[in-house]
Formats: structure tokens, C-alpha cells, sequence
């Protein structure tokens, strides 16, 4: 059955304003920049084959803030390659960011960007038909397989485009985390198929093993205060509900028991801890690197 209510993301100024109010409210963006300084040299460190120019993927890049990060990485590792880089975003506001942070961005003329403004059905699509055979030494999906319609083929796609020692680097939401809890209990209430997937690296990693694809797993601990949602009428607390349920103005228009239910698991131990009177939700982020 699918959802009765509108998608948070078919209005893309709410999207973003609430997606704005989670990066203030989260540690998201600081535990992924730690993983990429910290861990994630290893694994780049191991691409390439010492050759002279590598082949980078960012699908959904967003404004391209983590992608300046990876390619920052990814340049210390191999100071004297050059990197060709595909962008693939399908909004135009998004790419537009993303360039202008590159034109501010100094020390990037050993990298040349390709600019794909298309989802990444559409990005497969353009491929098939350029049919260059080209191999990708390193690919990015970060936060991205929720708005794809089937995210295990999306993934099985992109990794059929690694070189040999190659690597796909995958984000999303811990199969640990709260998010996990909350859509297996009402993914049939909140999940709109047609516009986003409630997919966890829970349910990639049930894939991968299903068909016998090596990865690594990483657990990134975060947080989110979500102490507002819980009063009645709070512009912040409503706005941070439509985030975590990805339903437009959900404390309106969802039935008072959904609602009561919905805020009585996001309080639950399973979802969330209280800390000094806060409501902090476990916000943990899984990320998968997954070989060829």
C-alpha cells in the first residue's frame, strides 16, 4: 500500500530547509568527515594501479562538499596522478553549488570535471549508449540510494564499472540506527515508493551476502536532537518531523494515533536517548566499501 500522505521531497524548498535544520542538529556531516581523514586514506590508497589518471564517480554529489573532501584524500595519496571526475546530480541549484565551490576551491588543476545533471537511471542509461568501456577506479553513492527505485540494481550496476581494483564507496542510513527502527515499524505509512526507498545498509548488506559480493563495513556514530518535535506546535520540532518521516507538513496532516505512535517510537530507547533533558536520536551512519 502505498503512502497517503505528499513526499517531503516533492517540494523542494521544505526538503531543503529541513534538510539544513539536520545538518544543524546532527553530527552527520562531522562523523563522515572523520571517516574520510581517518580511515578512508586506506582505501584509497589501494586504488589506481599506478597509474597516471583515475577515473572518479560521484552519483547524487550533491553541492559537492564531501566529493572536495574524497578528491582532497584521494589527491594525498596519489600527489602526481590526474583524475578525471563525473559529477552525476540531478538538480540544477545542487550543481550549481557544486561548481561554484570548485571555482573557490584552489589547487584543483590536476582534476577535470564532467558535469551529468541526471538522476542515476538516467546517468545508466547515457552509458549503456556512450558504451565506451571505461572503468572507474573509485565511485561514491553517498546518502543517495534513497530516491532510486531499486537500490540493489542501482548498486549492481555501478559496481560493474570498477576497474579491478577498484572501489564503491556506499552511504546510508545504519541498518543500527534509529531511522532502521522507524521504517521497518511504519514503512507502509511513511515510505513513498514512487519518490524515496527506507533502505538501510541493513538491507545492502543482505544483498551483498545474498550474492556473495565482498564489502567492508563501517559504523559511524551520530546523533540528532530532536528535542523539539515533541511540542505541540514548534515550527522547528514540526519541520524536523517532516525530515524524519519525509512527510510534507506530517504533524498536520497525519491521524492523531499514527502521530501519537510515530512520536512515541522516535522517544523509545530503541530510536533515541535522553541526555540532560535533550532527545538525542541515534543518527548512526553505515558506510559500505564494497569490491569489484
Amino acid at each position: 500500500m502505498a503512502s497517503p500522505f505528499r513526499s517531503l521531497v516533492e517540494d523542494y524548498p521544505r526538503y531543503l530547509k529541513s534538510f539544513e535544520l539536520y545538518r544543524q542538529r546532527s553530527s552527520d556531516h562531522q562523523c563522515m568527515q572523520d571517516f574520510i581523514h581517518n580511515t578512508h586514506p586506506d582505501v584509497l590508497a589501494s586504488i589506481g594501479g599506478g597509474r597516471t589518471i583515475l577515473n572518479v564517480l560521484g552519483v547524487g554529489s550533491g553541492p559537492g562538499e564531501i566529493d572536495l573532501e574524497l578528491l582532497a584524500q584521494l589527491h594525498l595519496k596519489h600527489p602526481h596522478v590526474k583524475v578525471h571526475n563525473e559529477v552525476v546530480e540531478p538538480n540544477n541549484d545542487m550543481l550549481h553549488k557544486y561548481k561554484a565551490r570548485v571555482s573557490s576551491t584552489p589547487d584543483l588543476d590536476h582534476i577535470n570535471f564532467t558535469w551529468n545533471e541526471m538522476t542515476a537511471s538516467e546517468f545508466e542509461k547515457h552509458w549503456q549508449e556512450k558504451n565506451s568501456g571505461e572503468k572507474m577506479d573509485f565511485i561514491h553513492i553517498i546518502q543517495m540510494l534513497y530516491y532510486v527505485k531499486d537500490p540493489a540494481a542501482t548498486v549492481s550496476f555501478f559496481r560493474s564499472l570498477l576497474d579491478k581494483d577498484g572501489k564503491l564507496m556506499i552511504s546510508l542510513a545504519s541498518g543500527e540506527s534509529g531511522w532502521s527502527k522507524l521504517w521497518t515499524t511504519y514503512k507502509k505509512q511513511l515510505c513513498n515508493a514512487e519518490n524515496s526507498q527506507c533502505v538501510t545498509t541493513g538491507d545492502m548488506k543482505t544483498f551483498l551476502d545474498s550474492e556473495g559480493i565482498p564489502y567492508r563495513n563501517y559504523e559511524l556514530l551520530s546523533q540528532m536532537d530532536i528535542t523539539e518535535s515533541f511540542t505541540e506546535g514548534d515550527p522547528v520540532g514540526e519541520l524536523m518531523l517532516d525530515f524524519l518521516t519525509e512527510v510534507k507538513e506530517f504533524s498536520k496532516n497525519a491521524p492523531k494515533d499514527l502521530k501519537k505512535e510515530v512520536l512515541d517510537l522516535l522517544r523509545h530507547p530503541d530510536c533515541s536517548t535522553e541526555v540532560d533533558g535533550r532527545i538525542l536520536f541515534n543518527n548512526n551512519t553505515g558506510v559500505l566499501v564494497v569490491e569489484p
